[in-house]
């Protein structure tokens, strides 16, 4: 009698088919992101320079050196601009906010123009036409590229000391954000890099909140602080640690500790929107209350 030849690598009859279930797909986040402003120009700024910087070579000792240095200014020129602008988008995102520090763009232009002056003169080995080459490179580069913020951006009804203290704890607490980002990505997984990015998304809902009220500092002050602080350390300890040995338990339980830690940061993100309602009810309760006791009615 014939029989069937069976093994460990033969499927029996009737067996179900197993499939292994798909990996669940964490996709990027790109809530509340836009593209980098000026990017393609800022990169052709600093391809420019290099330029210029090889052709030095093949020049002679004098015009070399100053083309060279020419070259390095209109580097700094672009690498300040670059910074520049991210400061200003961050400025803009932000709706209490301190003026750059350092006139980073302001500074480009006036590197810009000294940059192409010293391009120009040693090209022709004339002051006054680097001059006025260089003055109208970096008018043209300011008005291209804009100027940075020149004062502190607060709001009304608060005062400049509880504007500061708001502005200095958001600027900390993007710090630790950026700690993350940088750490997660040693790790080599796409899939986590975005799923942090979705965390931060969480975290700056609660930043802008604190922004707009800064009376709820205070109850955000761990969360921006302390909680951060411990999510950026494991981050940086899991990245060391799964870039050697792709521990599949070790990302798990880092996967849980994000989605614990974006649960909570909405959980309190919505009990301040909740408190400032309530706040304002509180305000205009009061408001009525002395209204009808002048003798003028509110109609509600």
């Amino acid at each position: 009698m014939a029989q069937r030849y069976g093994g460990k690598f033969s499927r029996n009859p009737g067996e179900a088919d197993i499939t292994a279930p798909e990996a669940q797909i964490v996709a990027a986040s790109f809530k509340g992101r836009s593209p980098a402003r000026y990017g393609a120009r800022i990169n052709i700024l600093f391809l420019i320079p290099i330029i210029a910087f090889f052709s030095a070579f093949f020049k002679p000792v004098g015009t070399m050196v100053t083309d060279m240095a020419g070259a390095a200014i209109l580097l700094l020129a672009a690498w300040l601009l670059r910074d520049g602008v991210r400061a200003e988008d961050a400025y803009n995102e932000r709706k209490v906010a301190r003026r750059p520090g350092i006139p980073r763009k302001i500074f480009a232009s006036v590197a810009t123009g000294l940059g192409v002056a010293a391009l120009v003169y040693g090209g022709q080995w004339n002051s006054l036409t680097a001059v006025i080459m260089g003055v109208i490179s970096g008018g043209l580069h300011a008005f291209s590229f804009g100027i940075d913020p020149m004062r502190d951006k607060g709001l009304e009804g608060v005062d400049h000391f509880q504007t500061d203290r708001v502005a200095r704890k958001i600027e900390k607490a993007e710090e630790l954000l950026a700690g993350m980002s940088d750490a997660i990505k040693r790790a080599g997984d796409r899939q986590l890099e975005g799923r942090v990015e979705s965390f931060q998304t969480t975290a700056r809902d609660m930043f802008r909140t604190v922004e707009e009220d800064p009376r709820d500092l205070t109850q955000a002050r761990k969360y921006l602080g302390v909680y951060l602080k411990g999510a950026r350390d494991a981050t940086v300890k899991f990245a060391d640690l799964y870039a050697r040995n792709k521990d599949a338990d070790v990302r798990a339980d880092y996967v849980a500790l994000l989605d614990d830690l974006e649960t909570n940061f909405a959980t309190r993100t919505r009990a301040m929107l909740v408190t400032d309602r309530s706040d304002l009810d509180v305000e205009i309760d009061v408001l009525r209350d002395r209204l009808n006791r002048d003798n003028l009615h509110i109609d509600v």
